[in-house]
């Protein structure tokens, strides 16, 4: 159904965050023009006012995804100063917020067919991983030490954001988030 008229005219992030709604509940296949128009209750034509085609509008959504991941990795690199503990269990509250949970599945999903999208969650995941390495080394890791935790570390949050999607793994998310920094800054 159509906008009447005088109605409050879209804007791009409008468009990008019913893009997002439809990657996170349905996935990148069904990321298709007449679903994005479908919920926003617009004709096409308002989708041509703002991008050219379906290919730039993906590649809006993976811009604009990477700006977020960004704003993200600054709130990681904000807590360098922490001690290591702290750090490492604040990281992965950050990077396994609910907030992430769907989002997160569906990019890495969509990265598995679109080069875009995969350069995109390879340079976030880059960034965490260096944060969370730094974290073991400030610790007291030798590096060899510290990159192998790093990586063990980063999946099981990769895991865990395929295994939560429930209010009892959100709730129980905060002790697992300590016990397992607990369980790797052992020596």
């Amino acid at each position: 159904m159509a906008r009447a008229r005088g109605a409050v005219q879209l804007t791009v992030d409008d468009w990008l965050q019913t893009g997002y709604t439809i990657l996170a509940e349905a996935g990148f296949r069904d990321l298709k023009l007449d679903e994005v128009c479908r919920r926003l209750g617009v004709t096409k034509g308002s989708f041509y006012h703002h991008f050219p085609d379906i290919p730039a509008f993906k590649d809006a959504l993976v811009t604009s995804w990477g700006g977020w991941r960004d704003r993200e990795h600054g709130r990681i690199d904000a807590l360098a100063g922490a001690p290591p503990r702290e750090r490492l269990i604040a990281m992965t509250a950050l990077l396994n917020s609910s907030r992430h949970w769907t989002l997160e599945r569906a990019m890495r999903e969509w990265a598995r067919s679109d080069p875009r999208a995969a350069a995109s969650v390879r340079a976030s995941d880059r960034h965490a991983r260096r944060a969370v390495r730094q974290a073991f080394l400030d610790h007291g890791f030798d590096p060899d030490t510290a990159a192998r935790r790093a990586e063990w570390m980063f999946a099981m949050g990769i895991g865990a954001l395929h295994l939560s999607d429930s209010p009892r793994a959100e709730r129980a998310a905060a002790g697992e988030r300590t016990a397992l920094v607990d369980f790797l800054l052992r020596p």
